[in-house]
């Protein structure tokens, strides 16, 4: 079994584990680094804790046990995404907007391998953002292809 294909299956046994919380599910990872990781992301209004994580961990270990559909040795991980993390679903955009995000491009656009923007739209195929530039924010916004376009962030000042 492919990687993908084992996250699509995990995302299917997470989701019913959520109804009746809080709780989102935002991601799943089967990674291999050293070793094989299957990573857990969640989120809530407010932020995730770590009674969250444990109960999640817990009810999946319970779940990965009985039916034991992964057949590599793995490590779980069940944690916040972060507070950068990348965009992934409609929500996470919508959520966004209006607010400044860090862009990462697959291939230079105007010269440029990363943007600072405010995300003005989204659809399937183009964001739409009003660029910041040394400080300077531009009032058209310009539509970017998402084929060409590695990540979207929440942009954090420091």
């Amino acid at each position: 079994m492919q990687a993908q294909e084992i996250e699509v299956m995990i995302a299917e046994l997470v989701t019913p584990l959520l109804e009746d919380t809080e709780l989102e599910l935002v991601d799943v990872e089967y990674v291999r680094e050293k070793d094989w990781y299957l990573r857990i992301f969640i989120d809530k209004p407010g932020g995730v804790e770590i009674d969250d994580c444990q109960m999640v961990s817990e009810r999946l270990t319970e779940l990965l046990d009985a039916k034991d559909p992964i057949p590599d040795k793995y490590y779980l991980e069940v944690s916040s995404p972060g507070i950068d993390r990348p965009f992934k679903k409609d929500s996470d955009f919508e959520a966004a907007y209006g607010t400044k995000v860090d862009i990462e491009f697959v291939a230079p656009w105007e010269g440029l391998t990363e943007l600072v923007g405010v995300l003005v739209s989204h659809d399937v195929e183009s964001i739409e953002v009003r660029k910041i530039i040394k400080g300077r924010e531009f009032k058209n916004p310009v539509k970017l292809n998402r084929s060409n376009i590695a990540l979207v962030r929440p942009h954090i000042d420091f």
